[in-house]
């Protein structure tokens, strides 16, 4: 059942791609987000929710400057259009979240989960990009994954939970968008609360098991994980995976 559940998952990703986008826009600037995420989001990750909802307006101005900015493939660059991607899947997230505080776990909103991981809290369109409804579902894996075949994505989105990569207190840009993946990887990759490592055996977050094929598409999981590691792993590490705790990241 659980292999069934997991194949109509992998169809429901696979299939189409997504008409969000636009024509004849701008870029955005991110300087609004850059605050709030500056003010409400700690070193570690930490996000102050009651303190979003007190600057609800502010978030709103900016989520509906992306809602008005969606990305034009033919004028923006690759650079601009990942890091607008990642904010909107970030700044909605929030909005997902204070629309809905208080709660113990993202996982807690939406509909009934009668099919895991087919209709779940991220296919709730709740939202619009360019007059378009949308869902976190299809930023992350018609967008995100599909265009870009950039693996350091799944370290900059967060879930909203406790063993998602940190949500970093600063907006994404164009400018700085190598350094800040490459930040971003490094900080997950050598974080003792989500990934154990050790060349004999290495306990590593699940995220490298449900995203393996984004991972080792140039190598190994090992390959991958040796880029950024500070303890160098072996082919012959046993690699095993986490549990994934679910609470909200407050």
């Amino acid at each position: 059942m659980k292999l069934l559940l997991f194949a109509l998952f992998l169809v429901n990703v696979a299939c189409g791609n997504s008409q969000l986008g636009g024509e004849n826009t701008r870029p955005p600037a991110h300087t609004s987000w850059d605050a709030l995420l500056r003010q409400y989001v700690d070193e570690k990750g930490i996000v102050d929710y009651p303190g979003f909802i007190s600057d609800r307006v502010k978030l709103e101005d900016y989520l509906q400057l992306l809602a008005q900015n969606p990305p034009d493939r033919k004028t923006w660059s690759q650079q601009e259009q990942l890091a607008y991607w990642i904010n909107a899947y970030n700044a909605f997230t929030i909005k997902l979240i204070i629309d809905h505080y208080p709660v113990k776990s993202i996982r807690d909103i939406g509909p009934s989960l009668e099919i895991p991981l087919v209709n779940t809290v991220w296919h709730l369109k709740f939202f619009e990009i360019g007059g378009k409804p949308a869902s976190l579902d299809e930023i992350e894996h018609k967008i995100l994954r599909k265009e870009f075949a950039e693996p350091r994505i799944h370290f900059a989105i967060n879930c909203a939970s406790v063993s998602c990569p940190k949500l970093l207190n600063r907006a994404f840009t164009a400018e700085n968008l190598e350094a800040q993946l490459e930040e971003a990887a490094r900080d997950f990759i050598n974080d003792p609360g989500r990934n154990k490592l050790d060349v004999q055996r290495s306990e590593i977050s699940p995220i490298f098991s449900w995203f393996k094929e984004d991972f080792t598409r140039r190598g190994s999981l090992v390959d991958f994980l040796n880029r950024y590691a500070r303890i160098g792993l072996k082919s012959t590490t046993k690699i095993t995976f986490s549990a994934y705790d679910w609470r909200l990241n407050e």
